[in-house]
């Protein structure tokens, strides 16, 4: 893999910041975009712009066209049946508010009124199956960012419901024995980070998810922090949903996806309403659209779609077996070096780690350290990068984060571990 070249495509890498060169380990907040995706989001402006579906002259097909292109090619991406278990949003904080808000809907649609025992039932079959007027619960883990946590929270709240919390250990590693007696308290939905964006551990999805399924509950995935860094299926990880973002990828601010298996998207009520999401409406009626349209209420982003659509291309340009590697070689990299300095704790220390590095050190501040070492041209993620609860378990007000993307080197590691000795000797 030539970083040389890869680097050559992203212009924003190629400054200097305070009479510094650039060293960008701010990835896990977002990625820089490449010429490609910058030029091709130009390029729809310049040539294509027309608002999608429903008009007959050429600009609107031309755009429609290429707008369903793009879905197909998410798609194809990460493994889903069909193109129209893709819906387009702006980004994970969407998907998950859509996805608690349409399944708060769908829960009191179906159980408001139900007058059924509360004891614990078996099928015929002797498999169990929920008490259908349990309490409204949704469980989620320790280590899950605020957007995979606080729709839900607020959820359950408003039905005087609870939040079920799958605990981890000191090194940020989930128990999953005590995911499996959460899962025998029926919570209605599971909510879990592929890939904490906090501690970089990485998530055994598709085994929560085959324990999840034992009890028919079903699963959404956050994949925000996974989808740039490891080949996504989701098929085979069997999940029910999986949220992302496009900035994190390489794509532009502003875009992201949902996927939903057909089954369950089907069943679910519309988030929003408004235009191309409704079938027929009348001052008495409104019925809605076929998938994946009854979801995406209003003008979308296209431009941005094309772009996401282009950034998946660039990706798959690559041998994503080297790109895995080559981040893997800077995350030993990276870890290996900050633990010879003095006072240094790293915040998440699974066996089972990607894309990112979290630490405190004794006697400084989170702030004042990325602070100096900006002024040395380093970007870095300080404080509690919307995970508070994670600094809550480990007793801490912040954390300095470093995350990786393919273009980073071995070279701007060192940079980094150099700038890191050097503020924290001037801050004690």
């Amino acid at each position: 893999m030539n970083i040389t070249e890869i680097r050559s495509q992203f212009p924003v890498l190629d400054q200097q910041v305070y009479g510094k060169p650039l060293v960008y380990l701010d990835n896990a907040a977002t990625t820089q975009k490449p010429l490609c995706v910058i030029e091709r989001e130009r390029d729809y402006y310049l040539h294509e712009n027309c608002n999608i579906h429903r008009g007959v002259h050429y600009l609107s097909q031309k755009a429609t066209e290429a707008y369903e292109h793009a879905r197909q090619t998410v798609a194809d991406f990460i493994h889903a049946k069909e193109a129209k278990e893709i819906i387009f949003t702006r980004g994970t904080t969407e998907s998950l508010n859509l996805l608690a808000t349409s399944f708060e809907h769908l829960f009191f649609s179906e159980t408001i009124n139900s007058q059924l025992s509360t004891d614990s039932q078996l099928s015929t079959d002797g498999e169990p199956v929920e008490p259908l007027n349990s309490q409204l619960k949704v469980l989620v883990t320790a280590m899950e960012h605020h957007s995979n946590l606080v729709p839900w929270q607020q959820m359950v709240q408003r039905h005087n419901g609870q939040l079920l919390v799958v605990p981890m250990d000191d090194k940020g590693v989930l128990d999953l024995e005590q995911y499996e007696k959460l899962l025998k308290e029926w919570p209605k939905v599971v909510a879990i980070a592929h890939i904490s964006n906090v501690l970089g551990t990485i998530n055994p999805v598709k085994e929560m998810v085959r324990m999840a399924h034992e009890y028919g509950i079903p699963v959404v995935v956050d994949g925000a922090q996974s989808i740039a860094h490891h080949s996504i299926d989701v098929q085979d990880m069997d999940c029910d949903f999986f949220v992302f973002s496009g900035h994190k990828m390489y794509a532009p601010m502003g875009i992201g996806g949902l996927y939903g298996k057909a089954e369950w998207l089907e069943q679910l009520p519309p988030y929003q309403f408004g235009g191309e999401m409704v079938d027929r409406v009348s001052f008495e009626k409104t019925t809605f659209n076929v998938l994946p349209y009854k979801f995406e209420a209003g003008t979308p982003n296209v431009g941005a779609a094309l772009g996401l659509e282009t950034a998946i291309q660039f990706m798959q340009g690559l041998n994503r077996k080297e790109v895995e590697q080559h981040e893997a070689q800077l995350l030993c990299s990276v870890i290996e070096k900050l633990a010879e300095i003095d006072g240094i704790r790293f915040i998440g220390e699974a066996e089972r780690r990607s894309g990112l590095v979290s630490f405190v050190i004794d006697g400084v501040h989170p702030y004042d350290l990325g602070t100096i070492i900006d002024k040395m041209g380093v970007a870095v993620r300080t404080g509690h990068h919307c995970a508070e609860p994670v600094m809550t378990r480990f007793g801490i007000p912040g954390t300095v984060r470093a995350s990786f993307a393919l273009y980073n080197t071995l070279d701007e590691v060192d940079a980094f571990v150099n700038a890191v000795r050097k503020a924290a000797t001037m801050l004690r």
